[in-house]
């Protein structure tokens, strides 16, 4: 072999190892961010501290993609507000939780950023049973998209909608929101409209309906809603619902698509009202006790 060739091979070489460390590099990433990866699932019970009523369980488990930033800050925020307004509250990342005694020690779960395939059956279950006599539910976000779609329960009957995507150029845009019950106590102090920035998403179909009541829509003027990867059009035309608020027979469900940065959770306005929405998925305090537009059997 000449000089020549020699020096061709150790090129290649060189150039292969470069290419599967480049590939490992990619992979690496990946993953880092929550994809390829095989589902993690809990079965012994996490050890919980002494409980009062009201009881907060805040819920941060990903299979799918982490939001790496949100979930921290959510988690400090949920903390704090449990202290300001003496409720007791417990987060984890364990599915494990979702069984009959221990859900019975609390009366709101916030499902923080949630992704992918989380609980495994009889947890299902425990979930659904304790929410439908009259649990309640927040969603933040990832708690809403499609990466749910294993247990089309929960995606059906509690978030309502299915998502389809969100912009990518860029992918953080500032938006008006329209608030479209002023007088609901949740949203009343935001007052009819609210500007802000975040990742905003799509769906199908608007999850409107008799039994849902919307809270606040994005006007689509105020952004560009764009493509998704495979150039799905995220335009949902006039009504777009980012909040909204329904009843799964006793249970009270409340939603909301903000929440992608951690920026998000040191806003007063959005502070507020996730404070509101827990009050009243969890029947605490005044939000609860007020008259409201929408109540639960």
């Amino acid at each position: 072999m000449t000089t020549r060739w020699r020096w061709c091979w150790r090129v290649l070489g060189v150039l292969l190892v470069a290419a599967l460390a480049f590939a490992g590099y990619g992979v690496w990433q990946v993953r880092s961010m929550g994809f390829l990866r095989s589902p993690v699932f809990e079965t012994e019970r996490p050890q919980l501290p002494p409980l009062q009523h009201p009881a907060v369980l805040v819920f941060s488990k990903t299979n799918s993609f982490i939001h790496k930033e949100a979930i921290p800050a959510a988690k400090q925020l949920l903390q704090q507000m449990a202290g300001e307004q003496g409720w007791s509250v417990f987060l984890t990342d364990s599915g494990a939780v979702f069984n009959a005694e221990d859900l019975a020690h609390f009366d709101v779960v916030v499902w923080n950023n949630v992704t992918g395939d989380v609980l495994l059956p009889q947890q299902r279950e425990a979930f659904q049973s304790w929410l439908e006599q009259g649990g309640g539910y927040v969603g933040i976000h990832a708690a809403g998209d499609n990466s749910h779609a294993p247990w089309p329960w929960y995606l059906d009957t509690v978030i309502r909608a299915q998502f389809i995507g969100h912009p990518m150029a860029p992918q953080f845009q500032q938006a008006t929101l329209r608030i479209e019950q002023p007088a609901d106590p949740i949203v009343a102090p935001l007052g009819t409209e609210w500007q802000r920035t975040d990742e905003w998403y799509s769906f199908a179909k608007s999850p409107r309906a008799p039994d849902i009541r919307v809270l606040a829509t994005i006007d689509e003027s105020s952004y560009a809603p764009g493509e998704f990867f495979d150039g799905t059009s995220l335009a949902m035309g006039a009504d777009h619902p980012m909040i909204w608020k329904h009843c799964v027979r006793q249970g009270r469900v409340f939603y909301a698509a903000l929440g992608h940065t951690a920026e998000t959770f040191a806003e007063p306005q959005y502070r507020g009202l996730l404070q509101r929405a827990i009050a009243w998925a969890g029947r605490i305090g005044s939000p609860a006790a007020s008259p409201m537009p929408l109540d639960c059997e």
